[in-house]
């Protein structure tokens, strides 16, 4: 089963338990498989000895065997269930932390319902898979086998009658086995579109509200649930018209049985006894088959299930740490991007040629029109991708020879956007350095103008933001965004546009706590607003993908180029040198 060879490696440290759990489990079989004969020996002491003392003996034994079964089928139960548990969580773990560690490139492609749904559906089928199956299998092959042989030996021609039945039940268990795979995994696709249409409603609520499309909506969810409903439908269909089928099966064959059985009765050439043995062992083979089926029917939806979660954990990361990564100790922040093209279609390039030199604690503005590639570049900093040719260097090193994580830990992003979770406060400031002690949280708090509106609220610190930071105004957020940042003390520092679609008060509030937060790093800015750019020690100006000139505020108005014109044509909001405050 090598669809499962990525989660049963959980199961090694357990190995022992298991062990364990399937010798109670073999012993539980085996008891089951003596009752019958036990209660074969009670039935002729009543019916043929008449022998009273053989039948209390017989029936302490039985009460004494039963207790024995039922501790360990409890004991195996529960090993069993805790290890299928257990195993299923560390598996979620492992693909929530894969998930993790793909590139921005998956996320683009993919879209949030899909993946909850392969993370949510498809695990919970195969844990019900992992606790179920495993213990199912070993018991019905111990029963069966055990009362095949039982009942050969009581009475063989009565048991080739029930062979007749075991050709046709496994043909029907594959053919509908496969039918039910391919309608499970249209069902679990199915729902995990609903799902995509639940999670774009919920995080876009504003939206939906605001243009009335809650109709709209609903029909486009209701046409993803209804077709998984017809799918479902479907299943229903096949696994409803299998259980009449091996019913009949079994009632056709007990009818001869019984015929057969009753007349060895009353030709002598059997007890009562040992018919009514083998009839009980019959009815206990008719177990074991009926489980097969649906064994074979959910491990077709579970290998369903399995495939499209390992879909995923087949992808691998496109930016990665190399095997032998240079760790970065003390970040200086020296940039050098050298004639770097880089394309998210690797036939249409976004960056044609992009070359500068940033040295350590300056700051450089990328302005341009919308498209010009100025976020792209941000991305590349930051790893999100790597370029298709070119080279990036930090510190004189080049950035796919780092260790990603000693890297970005001394990298800081404040982006256009502001998400928080939706934790405390304290929380999303805290997750630029999670063992910062209250006294550093608070100076970086009052460092971004943030202090004094967080405690006003009457849990201050300890307040919900909501979903996203919903509770909290814009400006609110991005003061809290910069808080992050400045507990995170970053040497390289990148600012998407953070001052965009704010008012005049929190933008003048925001930009007293950006300048705190640049004084002595390499920084980045992305943004159309003057008063961001305006004293920057350098301004890029990019164009359909290249950069087209660089130089100071001033240099770049005398040459009267492109940055000139966005100035004049207000592109660049226009304010006076006095006024900017970067």
């Amino acid at each position: 089963m090598k669809e499962f060879a990525n989660i049963l490696k959980y199961a090694r440290p357990y190995t022992k338990s298991i062990i364990f759990a399937f010798t109670c489990l073999i012993l539980t079989s085996m008891i089951s498989l003596a009752l019958p004969l036990i209660v074969r020996n009670m039935i002729n002491a009543v019916v043929v000895l008449k022998n009273s003392d053989l039948l209390n003996s017989l029936t302490r034994d039985l009460v004494i065997i039963i207790l024995f079964q039922a501790a360990f089928a409890i004991t195996h139960n529960y090993i069993l269930g805790f290890i299928g548990h257990r195993v299923t969580a560390d598996f979620r773990i492992e693909l929530f932390s894969h998930i993790q560690s793909l590139s921005l490139r998956f996320f683009q492609s993919r879209r949030v319902g899909e993946i909850l749904s392969r993370m949510s559906s498809d695990i919970t089928v195969i844990q019900n898979a992992l606790v179920s199956i495993p213990v199912a299998v070993l018991r019905q092959t111990i029963t069966l086998l055990g009362a095949l042989a039982i009942i050969f030996y009581l009475n063989w021609k009565l048991t080739g009658l029930i062979l007749l039945v075991l050709p046709p039940l496994m043909l029907f268990a594959r053919i509908f086995g496969k039918r039910l795979r391919n309608l499970s995994e249209k069902v679990q696709d199915k729902i995990a579109q609903a799902l995509v249409v639940l999670e774009e409603v919920a995080s876009s609520i504003k939206i939906v509200k605001s243009y009335t499309r809650e109709p709209y909506e609903k029909k486009r969810f209701e046409n993803e649930i209804e077709s998984a409903f017809e799918q479902s439908v479907g299943k229903v269909r096949i696994s409803s018209s299998f259980g009449p089928l091996i019913l009949g099966l079994t009632f056709l064959v007990s009818t001869i049985l019984i015929w057969y059985g009753g007349q060895q009765v009353m030709q002598g050439t059997t007890t009562p006894g040992e018919l009514a043995a083998f009839f009980l062992y019959a009815l206990i083979m008719a177990g074991p088959i009926g489980t097969f089926v649906k064994i074979y029917t959910q491990l077709q939806e579970t290998l369903g299930a399995m495939r499209r979660v390992n879909e995923i954990l087949d992808i691998k990361p496109l930016v990665n740490s190399p095997e032998n990564p240079v760790k970065l100790t003390s970040l200086k922040g020296h940039v050098c991007f050298s004639e770097v093209i880089f394309g998210y279609e690797a036939d249409t390039p976004v960056l044609n040629n992009i070359s500068f030199d940033i040295r350590p604690g300056k700051t450089v503005a990328l302005i341009g029109p919308s498209g010009a590639g100025k976020s792209t570049i941000v991305q590349l900093l930051l790893r999100f991708f790597d370029p298709q040719s070119g080279k990036i260097q930090i510190d004189g090193d080049d950035l796919k020879s780092l260790d990603l994580e000693s890297y970005l830990s001394q990298v800081a992003l404040v982006p256009q956007e502001t998400l928080l979770f939706g934790g405390t406060i304290r929380e999303n400031i805290l997750y630029g350095k999670l063992d910062a002690t209250d006294t550093e949280m608070i100076e970086a708090s009052k460092s971004a103008n943030a202090h004094e509106f967080i405690v006003e609220f009457s849990n201050g610190y300890d307040t919900l933001v909501g979903e996203k930071g919903a509770k909290l105004s814009g400006g609110e957020r991005q003061r809290i965004a910069i808080a992050r940042a400045l507990l995170k003390n970053p040497k390289v520092l990148v600012l998407d546009e953070a001052t965009s679609a704010l008012d005049n008060q929190s933008e003048m509030l925001i930009q007293e706590a950006l300048e705190k937060l640049m004084v002595g790093r390499t920084t980045f800015i992305i943004a159309h607003r003057l008063s961001t750019v305006h004293n920057a020690d350098k301004i890029i100006v990019l164009d359909k993908g290249s950069v087209v000139e660089s130089g100071t505020h001033k240099e770049l108005m005398e040459n009267e180029g492109l940055y000139h014109h966005l100035y004049t044509m207000r592109l660049i909001e226009a304010e006076s040198p006095s006024e900017a405050s970067v």
